[in-house]
């Protein structure tokens, strides 16, 4: 009997051990939710003493919105139900809000009576923490790629309109997909963190075994950030793609010089010179084709501004980049991947001189937005890549519908929704992100999911127009 009653003496003394010692909160309470033990493990994570919390209502752990919960948790050990762990929340005593996993089991007397229950709880606030970053990366990254197939299909879709035959729409565009392909692959080796200009502008110049001597680059080391790699990746494309068939590297006395400097106005602006010479007889086209048309508008969409001049020795651009100081993850909402609508039949409605407002930060998806309407028969009220451009379209215009990105370069559109709203303009979203990330109030608005196919396009420009013309005939008919 002696011997036995050791055992159980040492087994009690060795079960206090390990709740003393656990990084756990270990903690018992009455059926009426009175605290009756505390461990060092539950101090550590509540900040509670054992002095300050015995003989407390457990209350004093749960957010008032959780107090139900806690209601629940007591029927259920009544009944002598055990509690699997669960995650959820409580306070600690300076006010702090903790994620933790929560295991309930009822405590029995002698008797086999409940007379209370014990609680193991665990600290899992950086689990969450790397749960939510987790979404945030993976929001982020679903909004990129949508981007980036929405590019790749303006591309395709310009490089054709622009195109004299398939062979030559072929090589264009598979040019274009390559100087996508070659930043995304820059990218990815410096792991996202930014690649140098320098290393860019080689990337674009060295497939030519026979040129590099004749091809001068210069510069500072300036790191480029975001999308701003992209659009430089597809300038450069344009220019060196010009230069092989037409301009210095067509010809074995043609030079090219490349440089680059910060501008003294502003450490956040650069400024590359894009010079050719050896090319005698130049001219300039007659019109603008695709190429000129991306890099002009490409950084006027970015803040700065591309000139162009055909000299008699070659051509000679000046290209003024706005530098992003840093990645776009930040800002961004978090949102449900948009699902891609099904493919509607096109509607035959009149679209003949439909004022249209695009806004739309990414150039090259404005650019195939303004063909496609034009090609309709609308007309382009403004184009708009910013808050404030749509702001002063709006001051001296009225369009009949607009086309909104929801998401303009980290910038909520909730103002200028609002704005379109008041003045009965009909809208319709245009984004890579879902439905949650509309402004609130206007997420049953039409939504054009990027990238979008032609008949959906049509359909809901055409939709647009229906309650464009329906607000109309409203201000135009006298009441009964």
């Amino acid at each position: 009997m002696v011997s036995s009653t050791s055992e159980h003496d040492i087994e009690l003394e060795r079960l206090a051990s390990i709740v003393a010692s656990s990084d756990d909160a270990i903690i018992s309470k009455s059926l009426d939710g009175i605290v009756r033990t505390w461990n060092a493990g539950a101090t550590k994570i509540f900040g509670y003493r054992p002095d300050e919390i015995i003989g407390q209502p457990i209350t004093m752990l749960i957010p008032p919105e959780l107090h139900g919960e806690e209601t629940e948790i007591l029927a259920k050990l009544r009944r002598g139900e055990r509690i699997d762990h669960f995650d959820t929340v409580r306070l600690a005593k300076d006010g702090r809000r903790i994620d933790i996993s929560l295991t309930v089991s009822p405590l029995r007397n002698r008797h086999g009576e409940i007379v209370g229950a014990s609680k193991v709880a665990r600290d899992v606030t950086e689990r969450k923490r790397a749960e939510d970053l987790q979404k945030l990366l993976v929001d982020e990254l679903n909004h990129r790629v949508k981007n980036t197939l929405a590019i790749v299909q303006s591309v395709a879709s310009q490089s054709m309109a622009h195109s004299n035959s398939p062979s030559d729409f072929m090589a264009t565009f598979t040019g274009r997909l390559q100087a996508l392909s070659l930043a995304h692959d820059l990218l990815i080796r410096e792991r996202m963190r930014g690649i140098s200009l320098r290393e860019l502008v080689e990337a674009h110049l060295t497939p030519d075994p026979k040129t590099p001597e004749r091809i001068v680059i210069s510069g500072p080391d300036v790191t480029l950030r975001g999308t701003l790699v992209t659009h430089l990746s597809l300038i450069l494309h344009e220019l060196a793609t010009n230069a092989r068939k037409y301009g210095a590297l067509s010809r074995p006395d043609g030079r090219l010089r490349i440089r680059w400097a910060r501008t003294e106005a502003s450490a956040d602006r650069l400024t590359l010179d894009w010079q050719e010479n050896g090319v005698a007889g130049l001219e300039a086209p007659g019109s603008s084709g695709f190429g000129t048309q991306l890099i002009e508008k490409t950084l006027k969409a970015n803040g700065g501004s591309a000139r162009m001049e055909f000299g008699k020795d070659g051509l000679q651009a000046r290209l003024d980049i706005v530098l992003e100081t840093g990645t776009d993850i930040s800002e961004t909402p978090s949102a449900e991947p948009a699902r891609q609508p099904r493919e509607e039949p096109a509607p035959s409605a009149d679209l003949e001189g439909l004022k249209v407002l695009i806004v739309e930060d990414e150039a090259i998806v404005a650019m195939d937005l303004e063909m496609k309407l034009e090609q309709l028969g609308c007309e382009i009220a403004g184009l708009a890549s910013s808050l404030e451009e749509a702001d002063e379209i709006l001051q001296r215009t009225h369009p009949d519908i607009a086309l909104l990105d929801a998401n303009l370069q980290g910038q909520r559109v909730d103002r200028l929704a609002e704005a379109l709203h008041s003045r009965d303009i009909p809208f319709a979203f245009s984004t890579g992100y879902g439905r949650e990330a509309l402004p609130e109030g206007f997420q049953d608005r039409e939504l054009l999911a990027k990238p979008f196919g032609e008949a959906r396009f049509i359909s809901v420009v055409s939709r647009l127009a229906g309650h464009a013309r329906q607000t109309k005939q409203r201000a135009v008919t006298p009441p009964a």
